[in-house]
C-alpha cells in the first residue's frame, strides 16, 4: 500500500537521485539504435550502414535500389513499429496506475478489442472510407470499452482481478461481434481485416506515419505532464480529494490519454498485445514505481519490444514473415501467467 510518506520518499529520490533512470534511457536509446540499424541494413536485400545513411540524407548511394529499400519499405515500417510500441507501452501504465492494478493492459482489458471491433467493421462495413479515419473509429471503440470497464469494475480497490475478469469478459464480447462482422462482410475486405487483426507492421507507408504521429506528438508530451496526478490518485480517492486534487477530473483525463494512445496504435497496426503489460513492468523494475520516471522508460522499452519482434519475424523465418503480434503474444502470454501465479503466492 502506497502511503503519503512513501510517495514523498520516492519522488524526492528521483528528484535527487536519477542516476539510474539516467542509465536505464540512455541504455534503452543504445539498444534501441542497434536494433533500428539491424531492421534497416537487414533482410532479403542487405543494405550496408554507410548506405543507410546516404539514402537518409539524400546522398547517392551505391547501389541505385538502397534508397528505395531504406527509405521506402523499411524506413515507414521500423518508424511505426516504435512508435506503436511508445503508445501501448505508455497507455498500459496508465492504466495500470489508474486502476492500481499490475495486471492491467489495453490488450488483456478489452481496450484493444474495443478499438479492433469499431475498426473491423469500419473496414468491412464502409470500405470506401478513406483510413485516416480509421484511428478516429478505434479511438471511439476503444472509449467505449474502457468506460464501460471503469463503471463495471470501478478502479480495483475491491479485488486486484475483479478488472481483468470484466475485461476478459468484454473483450471476449468484442471479439464475438468481430467474427460477426468477418462472417458477413465481402471476401476482399474482409481479407484486409483479418491481416489487419494479426497486428502487424507489414506494408506500412509514410501515409501510416503521418496518421499516426500526430496522436503521439499530442498525447505523449500530455501523458507525461500527468505523470504526478497519476501517483497522486494511487494514494487512494480519499486521500487525494483530501490534498484537495479532483479526482474524477483527474481520472478521466488519464483514461482519455490511455484510450488515444491505444485506439490509435491499434487502428495503424491491428492488436499487438502484451505490449502495454511487459513494458511498464519492467520499467518498474529498472526505475521504481513513480510515473515521472516510469513513463520514459516503459516507452522506449515498448518501442523496443515492438521494434525487435517485428525484425525477428521479418528475417528470422524468412521468406515468410511472421506477425509482430504474433511474437509480442508468444513473449507476453506466459509473462502475464507467471505475474498472476506471482499474486496468488502473495
Amino acid at each position: 500500500m502506497i502511503t503519503i510518506q512513501n510517495l514523498k520518499f520516492k519522488i524526492q529520490n528521483s528528484i535527487l537521485n536519477n542516476q539510474p533512470v539516467t542509465r536505464a534511457l540512455l541504455l534503452l536509446l543504445l539498444l534501441t539504435l542497434v536494433v533500428l540499424r539491424m531492421s534497416l541494413s537487414l533482410g532479403d536485400y542487405p543494405v550496408p550502414p554507410v548506405d543507410i545513411v546516404k539514402a537518409i540524407v539524400g546522398l547517392p548511394t551505391q547501389d541505385s535500389e538502397s534508397p528505395f529499400v531504406v527509405v521506402t519499405l523499411r524506413l515507414p515500417r521500423v518508424l511505426i513499429s516504435w512508435l506503436v510500441g511508445v503508445g501501448l507501452a505508455i497507455a498500459g501504465a496508465i492504466l495500470q496506475g489508474l486502476t492500481r492494478n499490475p495486471l492491467a493492459d489495453p490488450g488483456i482489458v478489452g481496450v484493444n478489442a474495443g478499438a479492433a471491433l469499431a475498426a473491423v467493421t469500419l473496414i468491412v462495413l464502409f470500405p470506401a472510407v478513406p483510413t485516416m479515419y480509421l484511428p478516429f473509429a478505434a479511438f471511439g471503440g476503444a472509449f467505449v470499452v474502457a468506460c464501460l470497464i471503469y463503471l463495471l469494475a470501478g478502479t480495483g480497490e475491491k479485488s486486484p482481478l475483479r478488472l481483468v475478469l470484466v475485461g476478459v469478459a468484454l473483450a471476449a464480447i468484442m471479439g464475438a461481434f468481430t467474427t460477426l462482422m468477418l462472417t458477413f462482410g465481402q471476401i476482399n475486405d474482409v481479407t484486409r481485416a483479418l491481416v489487419w487483426l494479426a497486428g502487424s507492421v507489414a506494408g506500412k507507408s509514410w501515409e501510416q506515419v503521418w496518421q499516426l504521429l500526430p496522436w503521439l506528438v499530442i498525447f505523449v508530451p500530455l501523458a507525461l505532464l500527468l505523470a504526478r496526478e497519476l501517483d497522486t490518485l494511487q494514494l487512494g480517492d480519499a486521500v487525494a480529494k483530501g490534498l484537495g486534487n479532483r479526482v474524477t477530473w483527474q481520472r478521466s483525463k488519464l483514461l482519455l490519454v490511455s484510450v488515444a494512445l491505444a485506439g490509435s496504435s491499434v487502428a495503424i497496426a491491428g492488436t499487438i498485445g502484451f505490449v502495454g503489460l511487459m513494458a511498464p513492468h519492467l520499467a518498474r523494475r529498472l526505475v521504481g514505481s513513480i510515473h515521472q520516471n516510469l513513463l520514459p522508460v516503459a516507452a522506449l522499452i515498448g518501442g523496443l519490444l515492438v521494434t525487435a519482434a517485428d525484425f525477428v519475424g521479418r528475417t528470422l523465418f524468412s521468406p515468410t514473415e511472421l506477425p509482430c503480434g504474433l511474437l509480442t503474444a508468444a513473449l507476453g502470454a506466459p509473462y502475464f501467467i507467471y505475474l498472476l501465479y506471482q499474486r496468488r503466492q502473495r
